[in-house]
């Protein structure tokens, strides 16, 4: 048997799968395929990999990427079963890749023979971007693309179709119990990922569903509690022997994502707010550490304001824990969403922006010295949700006013993350679709989304890394109008403009030299003052045109000190350490 998992990419509330991401549903399929049965053979193929096939280079997205597999139209004729993985629910920016939707993959799936099947959370639609609603023509195009649209867990499908078709019910959830040996199973094909070995950053399931959304229901918009109406913690012992096998094949980076509060996990239920569990946290991270002690990343993703807010000492307890197992430039995503109140309570959302406030300053106490890598230990980001029921201008002032009280106490938050809501079928948002302002609102929308990267994100920026900081191992991704853009691997990570064009796929040492509202430029060190250009020189703190026509001027350098006695004494010591000649 041949089986071609088709990787479209998937986002959403408390999962990533975008490269260089890799998510947990190619994984978790390979293992289901590869338990029911022994002869298949097992094909992981990305969108991008489809896209070069049948459209070339202008089907490719972004710039300098290049297909994985050769042979994908050979590979798609003989496949006797094509799984196709995909699933927009959060749609953002990125920078290496490109989420598919169903209309696409149908397009290069339908003319093959094989049985088609859809898993991941594209059965209930994809975002195409923020303020849209998702209709009907996608499902049923898909409908009539697939012979199979997966409800349930796609694995504990696709192990029952392959072992015994009749009784495969698409609607079926597998246990954690059943999990185990398909995460486990699954964790080879992580090297048929295109950023494998050195890129990749694998996504680590710990817990599904939203205990707060068990308690007293989820915000509004979320598609989680919608997929998983209980909540269910994975066990650590299984979450721990995933990162030693996936550690073990060559993987170093690891986010422990797939959850909608890192804080919450094991925790015990109690209403809005449930009640944390430093112990399990620590267990949980000190057994991951043990069995993958060199890793180079080890982050996590979701956190809810409340909890930390709301039991301070537990939540201390649990920042200190990641810190202490996990690597610097961590951070927590917090969903305020709205700081109106009545926007806040009509909508069911996580938190009060004064509980959200005491979370962030609690966060910054604990995290916000600077780790090994150039960044913060753990900081919070903050998530916006534009356009739900019951705003007013009112709500995008009270907004506004709140971020801006973050930066004018000082606070640090690693990212402000300004989306638009998507209404999808079957969540509470669904039956107040009429009352959704993304339309209404455009103009508002656009002027405090302007007013918040100009007089927020970007004086925040300039704080949390400052000219002169030096970023470690920031992965050159793409090269585009004269600028190669990199990032350090870990969770939103910040992207790095570098004025020059750098050979892909290798790490550099950037030194911070300016700031945009959402991205920084820096320049790879040790600079080379001898041979580096006047358009780098440029860029340097301290070093404007009249100080690069000297240099220009007196090259070549003898010595170092030759080089530093053109600077002011208070620039000096910046370039001791990062100057060769």
């Amino acid at each position: 048997m041949i089986v071609a998992i088709v990787d479209g990419y998937t986002d959403e509330p408390a999962g990533l799968g975008v490269p260089p991401y890799l998510g947990i549903y190619p994984r978790y399929a390979y293992g289901a395929i590869k338990k029911a049965r022994k002869d298949a053979k097992i094909f992981y193929l990305t969108i991008d990999d489809l896209r070069f096939t049948f459209e070339g280079e202008q089907g490719i997205k972004t710039k300098n990427k290049t297909p994985n597999v050769s042979n994908t139209r050979e590979i798609l004729e003989k496949a006797d079963v094509i799984v196709y993985i995909g699933g927009l629910h959060t749609p953002g920016k990125y920078l290496s890749a490109v989420p598919s939707q169903v209309d696409e993959v149908a397009r290069f799936i339908k003319p093959f023979e094989g049985i088609k099947i859809l898993g991941g959370p594209a059965f209930m639609g994809s975002a195409h971007e923020g303020g849209t609603r998702i209709e009907s023509r996608e499902l049923m195009l898909a409908q009539s693309v697939f012979d199979y649209i997966v409800y349930g867990d796609l694995e504990a499908f696709l192990y029952d179709f392959l072992t015994n078709p009749e009784d495969a019910n698409p609607f079926r959830f597998r246990s954690y119990s059943e999990l185990r040996d398909y995460a486990l199973l699954g964790a080879e094909v992580v090297k048929q990922f295109p950023d494998y070995p050195d890129f990749v950053i694998v996504e680590i399931e710990t817990q599904r569903g939203c205990p707060k959304a068990a308690g007293i229901g989820g915000c509004s918009f979320c598609t989680e509690p919608v997929r998983y109406k209980i909540i269910e913690d994975r066990p650590i012992e299984d979450i721990v022997k995933e990162v030693e096998v996936l550690y073990n094949t060559g993987v170093k980076h690891f986010r422990i994502g797939r959850q909608s509060c890192i804080f919450s996990y094991m925790a015990k239920p109690n209403d809005r707010v449930p009640i944390p569990n430093p112990e399990a946290l620590e267990k949980l991270f000190k057994g991951i550490r043990t069995v993958a002690p060199e890793v180079k990343t080890l982050h996590v993703d979701n956190a809810n304001p409340a909890v930390v807010a709301n039991y301070p000492e537990e939540g201390i307890k649990i920042a200190k824990t990641l810190i202490k197992y996990g690597t610097p430039g961590n951070v927590v995503a917090f969903g305020l969403e709205s700081a109106d109140p009545k926007v806040a309570k009509l909508n069911n959302l996580n938190s009060t922006p004064e509980e959200t406030y005491e979370a962030v300053k609690i966060l910054n106490e604990v995290g916000a010295k600077r780790g090994y890598n150039g960044m913060p230990l753990l900081l919070p980001g903050i998530n916006i949700l534009f356009g739900l029921p019951g705003e007013t201008k009112r709500t995008y002032e009270l907004t506004y006013e709140f971020l801006k009280k973050l930066l004018e106490d000082g606070l640090l938050v690693r990212r402000i993350n300004i989306r638009q809501v998507v209404v999808f079928p079957g969540t509470p948002l669904w039956h107040m679709r009429d009352k959704v302002k993304t339309e209404k609102h455009k103009a508002l929308i656009k002027h405090y989304k302007y007013k918040i990267r100009h007089e927020i994100d970007y004086p925040m920026l300039k704080r949390l890394v400052p000219v002169g900081t030096i970023l470690r191992e920031v992965r050159a991704e793409m090269f585009d109008n004269g600028l190669t853009y990199g990032r350090q691997i870990g969770s939103y990570p910040l992207i790095v403009g570098i004025p020059k064009e750098l050979e892909l796929n290798r790490f550099y040492d950037v030194l911070i030299v300016d700031h945009g509202f959402r991205s920084i430029t820096g320049v790879p060190i040790p600079i080379n003052v001898n041979g580096e250009s006047s358009k780098v020189l440029g860029y340097l703190p301290g070093i404007g045109k009249k100080k690069v026509a000297r240099i220009l001027a007196k090259r070549p350098f003898k010595s170092k000190e030759e080089f530093l006695k053109l600077l002011a004494p208070e620039k000096r010591q910046i370039y001791e350490k990062i100057v060769e000649l």
